[in-house]
């Protein structure tokens, strides 16, 4: 009887571990600053697609990069603002940030297939980055998702490193749409 007893109390004892490995208190200025920078950018690409529309809605290649470049911001900061949300435990975290990456890829590599399609001289080294990015974060929303810790660093990583690589595919954006417009 006494072995049935310490072994509940090290299940309830590993479920309260589990239940604790998210600390929002810990994470919310790294949240909150990645959430605003990516609302911001995707301001900023407004304004420059704006600047530049005639070459963008007619060039394939600019039009689903500024699909991409808009899509993956916004995303970025949907991932933030879900993290944000009060009294979640990490099972929740996890599977947002799984579901939400998830999503982002799929937008990012169907944009990439038609611009590729198009044959406008994009670079394969371009979708293959873009994509291992994108499975770095899943990689790391599904092990947190499953109690490790880790997982949400990685996670978090992933997020920056697709903040930074949708800021270079911004400024692809304006600068091919601007050699076009000056040819």
């Amino acid at each position: 009887m006494l072995g049935v007893v310490r072994r509940g109390i090290r299940k309830l004892q590993f479920a309260m571990i589990a239940a604790n490995i998210f600390r929002l208190g810990q994470w919310s200025d790294f949240f909150l600053l990645v959430g605003t920078g990516a609302v911001t950018l995707t301001g900023l690409v407004f304004v420059a697609m704006s600047l530049n529309l005639r070459v963008i809605a007619y060039g394939p290649t600019h039009r689903n990069r500024a699909i991409n470049t808009l899509t993956g911001l916004a995303l970025v900061f949907m991932r933030c603002a879900l993290v944000l949300m009060a009294a979640q435990s990490h099972q929740a975290i996890g599977a947002e940030l799984l579901v939400v990456s998830a999503i982002s890829l799929v937008v990012f590599g169907r944009g990439y297939a038609r611009a590729i399609a198009t044959g406008n001289g994009l670079r394969l080294s371009r979708i293959i980055g873009g994509s291992l990015v994108h499975l770095t974060e899943m990689v790391g929303a599904t092990l947190f998702l499953l109690g490790h810790r880790f997982g949400l660093y990685v996670a978090a990583v992933g997020i920056v490193v697709n903040t930074c690589y949708m800021i270079t595919a911004a400024w692809l954006l304006v600068i091919g749409s601007f050699d076009q417009q000056t040819v």
